[in-house]
């Protein structure tokens, strides 16, 4: 049963493509600008790829406030607690006037994966004749690595740091769930103040899909090859599309309940009202029926209830052949003609910090009165009967959005957002 408490968003703090900070990322997107171009932060090599969403002037000593702390953070961590560090800010909230005990962090998160660099001495240290010799490498790992070097790439470290970071000692935990990561953060988020353990949560997502030592495991078949146009080369739902762009980037909200935000004069962006999650055993790029999609939100709009006045979904919106169809074709069943937006257009795939950083987009839209439109839909697909929010800016109608989230291993979630 859905507890009385409602829970309510009054700040957001994003690292991404598409701009670091709430007004930089607000203005990008309202401006039509694609964050897609050539790599320039990682060196790919022969990896094939040759498009990415990068946070190109991404430096930590510049916003994080605990410089010394980053030495523990990698690249995505470092994002996290940056893009946590500007939604407190955005909330005008003091943690010093929040009971430490009832204040708490989720985090979604993945696999992270360090640079090359930080193995090349050990290695070269270990080499003879071009081969590694074990036992060396067993030696020169403890005397030549920074001792605290794996606390870097646990999933669980932006959570941590974020925690440490705002004096936030309630519920702290972090769920890795690929791409649905940050949506499922957030529901949990929600959950743990309706429960009665915390006043205030930090919800936020943090990934990255473009570390050359997680790539050279992966397959790159179902990412875009439009190398000749890079701002065109991500297109949800576009029957032109051929693959999704790899990107980077985090983002986090502020939640706490009404009444905790009203006492303390807070602007309130928007209330979290209905959610929903679910499951679907699928394999990657194969086609599959949806049905988790459809459940999730369907779950979503049944437990918001009232006059819900809908006014668009934000899909996961990958752009790529099949979760494209699929997911289009569930939004129709159960949103029938709801415009659809999909933010993804801007700056690609952000693997966990994907979803909270659509999210807040459909958020400052619904703030603002205008959502802009989805990039490069030009030539609709027959398969996908959406109706896509292209061309000009939308504006709002509505009350509420509808954000989606899904993994390639099956996750799907939902979240229903209604104005303040």
């Amino acid at each position: 049963m859905q507890s009385s408490r409602e829970v309510v968003i009054s700040g957001v703090g994003m690292v991404s493509p598409s701009g670091i900070g709430r007004d930089a990322f607000w203005q990008n997107l309202t401006q039509g600008v694609s964050a897609v171009a050539p790599p320039q932060v990682f060196e790919l090599g022969t990896i094939p790829i040759r498009l990415a969403a990068e946070v190109a002037d991404f430096d930590p000593r510049k916003l994080i406030a605990n410089r010394k702390s980053i030495k523990l953070m990698c690249r995505e961590v470092a994002m996290g607690v940056a893009a946590a560090q500007q939604a407190v800010a955005d909330a005008q909230l003091d943690p010093a006037q929040v009971d430490a005990d009832r204040f708490g962090v989720i985090y979604g998160s993945e696999m992270l994966y360090g640079p090359f660099e930080d193995m090349e001495e050990v290695i070269r240290a270990s080499a003879t004749d071009d081969e590694v010799d074990l036992k060396k490498f067993g030696q020169n790992i403890v005397s030549k690595m920074f001792p605290l070097w794996m606390l870097k790439y646990l999933p669980n470290m932006a959570a941590c740091h974020v925690g440490i970071a705002h004096e936030a000692y309630g519920p702290n935990n972090t769920i890795v769930q690929g791409d649905a990561s940050a949506m499922i953060a957030l529901i949990e988020a929600i959950s743990v103040i309706q429960r009665g353990w915390a006043d205030v949560m930090i919800a936020g997502g943090c990934g990255c899909r473009l570390q050359p030592s997680h790539l050279i495991y992966l397959d790159h078949s179902h990412c875009s090859q439009r190398d000749d146009d890079p701002a065109a080369a991500s297109r949800p739902f576009d029957a032109d599309r051929d693959g999704y762009v790899r990107g980077e980037g985090a983002a986090a909200i502020v939640l706490e309940t009404r009444e905790h935000a009203e006492s303390r004069g807070a602007t309130i962006l928007g209330s979290v009202v209905g959610w929903g999650q679910g499951f679907e055993p699928r394999q990657d790029a194969q086609p599959y029926p949806g049905d988790a999609i459809r459940r999730t939100m369907q779950q979503a709009i049944t437990m918001a209830g009232g006059d819900l006045r809908l006014d668009h979904v934000n899909a996961n919106g990958l752009s790529t052949r099949v979760d494209d169809i699929v997911e289009a074709q569930a939004i129709r069943d159960v949103c029938g003609d709801t415009p659809v937006f999909a933010a993804k257009s801007y700056f690609g795939n952000l693997g966990a910090g994907s979803g909270m950083v659509e999210l807040i987009a459909s958020l400052l839209g619904l703030h603002c009165g205008s959502l802009p439109p989805t990039l490069n839909y030009e030539t609709p697909d027959p398969h996908c009967p959406v109706d896509v929010i292209h061309g000009d800016a939308h504006a709002i109608s509505g009350h509420s959005f509808l954000k989606l989230s899904t993994s390639s291993t099956g996750q799907a979630t939902a979240v229903l957002v209604r104005q303040a």
